[in-house]
């Protein structure tokens, strides 16, 4: 989990055997900061908000939100959940490829699938427990020489947190997709079937996402993105 992002992306194995996570790799951030950023740390970045990342006296004339000292979500002020979008490129990869990640504490280790680990709730975005770290991340060799492709929307060609993006890998058994940067958590694609067209896998993604005014971006612009991308990127690794 400590391996610097900068080494996946010069890695010859994760280019040759894993394409969609060496896609993904690449988007992140800056050269300088992916020789700083971890792949541990990418899974476990904190979720964003143009609502949050913000200075205290900007929050305070607002009034609070849920995920810092309020009670109130600005971008959905009817409920009660937080929905900072998760922004973070590597994890719609790693769900394509089925990854596992190990987690530590005093107390021992736990592996448990990457699809499990993100709860969808903004201020609490993940399962780790305040003594417990990722250690490692496993990828499944069954996984290993799928074609892979990694789209992102972001406002500059680089630094840029994704606004929308999506990982797109082909399997023996039919196409995987997962959206990242538009909810509160990564997300695989339910509903594939084998022989679905790139036009319907893109439908599906974009009914997956679920985009509100989080960024500066306006929900019905990133959402269609989604789908553009879904649409691409199973054209891509299907030709």
């Amino acid at each position: 989990a400590l391996t610097p992002l900068s080494q996946l992306e010069h890695d010859a194995v994760i280019a040759r055997d894993y394409q969609v996570l060496y896609e993904a790799v690449k988007t992140v951030a800056s050269p300088i900061l992916r020789n700083m950023g971890t792949i541990g740390g990418n899974i476990c970045l904190d979720t964003r908000c143009v609502w949050y990342n913000q200075s205290l006296q900007w929050r305070k004339s607002c009034g609070f939100c849920i995920k810092k000292d309020g009670d109130l979500c600005h971008v959905a002020p009817g409920g009660n959940k937080c929905w900072a979008a998760f922004s973070a490129d590597t994890p719609a990869a790693l769900l394509c490829l089925d990854a596992e990640i190990e987690i530590a504490s005093h107390s021992g280790t736990r592996r448990m699938p990457l699809r499990e680990f993100y709860t969808n709730i903004g201020d609490h975005r993940n399962k780790l427990k305040r003594n417990e770290i990722v250690t490692r991340v496993l990828l499944p060799r069954s996984r290993a020489g799928l074609r892979g492709s990694y789209q992102k929307l972001r406002l500059r060609g680089t630094i840029d947190y994704p606004l929308a993006g999506v990982a797109v890998v082909s399997t023996p058994t039919g196409i995987r997709v997962a959206v990242t940067g538009v909810n509160p958590a990564p997300h695989l694609v339910a509903g594939i079937t084998p022989d679905a067209t790139p036009e319907q896998i893109a439908q599906l993604a974009a009914r997956t996402a679920k985009p509100l005014t989080t960024s500066l971006l306006t929900p019905e612009y990133r959402r269609e993105i989604v789908r553009v991308f879904a649409r691409r990127g199973t054209s891509s690794v299907l030709t």
